[in-house]
């Protein structure tokens, strides 16, 4: 399908009795990808502003109102309770709630519905990222988020202008995604470094991997969504979702490997 003819399309025939000529579809196309771009922009934008609120909300200079003390920074009652309280748990463990809320229930959503959750989605990650800022030097984080940034951006406009088809390295990558998860779940009761870094490396290749193919599948996508215009809308969040867990994915491990830490 990468090497299709935008020719081939004039007119095209779409799925709901329209046609459009090959102009209108690399319009839509573009209009497509640019929403898809635009919502995972958002999305990051959110969750950063919740993460940096969160550090600032959860830390203090004063001794006398601390809570608690973790990687050298003063922690707030909030701070305490979002970082080092059970509570944790239900803020690490929301995101994933949302993924699979948007993941089997997006088509019965109206299109308002579906763009509330996914920011609230953003919003709740942001709040779980939040304990990066008491982990690592802040200037480290935005060096390594460039660095994500960067690379993210060199992945996806590789996927989107190659002819090359990228589904068979899509499926090893969805192979390696998975061996990655139960990799991670045994490194929860082994707590081994080497294992660790072996993840974080191996993890950073994948999602890579994921962030090209994954672009590529959705620009090729776009043919089932041309001329519905309610279904595109959806269709561009979904996508921008897909992408966005890429991104957030890939910082966290390049975090991991290339991160400077606060002192304990």
């Amino acid at each position: 399908m990468a090497d299709y003819d935008r020719n081939a399309y004039a007119p095209y025939a779409t799925g709901m009795g329209r046609s459009m000529s090959a102009a209108q579809y690399d319009q839509g196309l573009r209009s497509y990808m640019l929403g898809i771009y635009n919502h995972m922009s958002i999305a990051l934008a959110i969750s950063g502003l919740v993460a940096i609120g969160a550090f600032m909300l959860g830390t203090t200079t004063n001794p006398a109102g601390a809570a608690g003390r973790a990687f050298g920074q003063l922690l707030t009652p909030f701070g305490a309770a979002i970082w080092a309280s059970p509570l944790k748990w239900v803020i690490m463990l929301a995101p994933l709630a949302f993924v699979f809320l948007l993941s089997f229930r997006w088509e019965r959503m109206s299109y308002t519905a579906l763009l509330g959750t996914f920011y609230g989605f953003a919003a709740v990650m942001g709040l779980s990222l939040s304990s990066i800022f008491v982990i690592y030097k802040l200037g480290s984080i935005g060096q390594v988020f460039f660095i994500t940034a960067a690379s993210f951006g060199a992945l996806s406009l590789f996927g989107y202008t190659t002819k090359k088809d990228l589904s068979g390295m899509g499926k090893f990558m969805l192979m390696g995604l998975f061996g990655l998860i139960i990799a991670g779940l045994v490194n929860i009761f082994m707590k081994s470094s080497a294992l660790q870094f072996a993840i974080n490396v191996i993890g950073v290749l994948v999602f890579a991997g994921l962030t090209a193919w994954d672009t590529q599948r959705l620009k090729e996508e776009y043919d089932v969504v041309a001329g519905d215009e309610t279904l595109m809308q959806k269709w561009s969040l979904m996508g921008a979702l897909t992408l966005y867990l890429n991104f957030i994915n890939m910082f966290q491990m390049l975090m991991q490997l290339m991160g400077v830490r606060n002192e304990e």
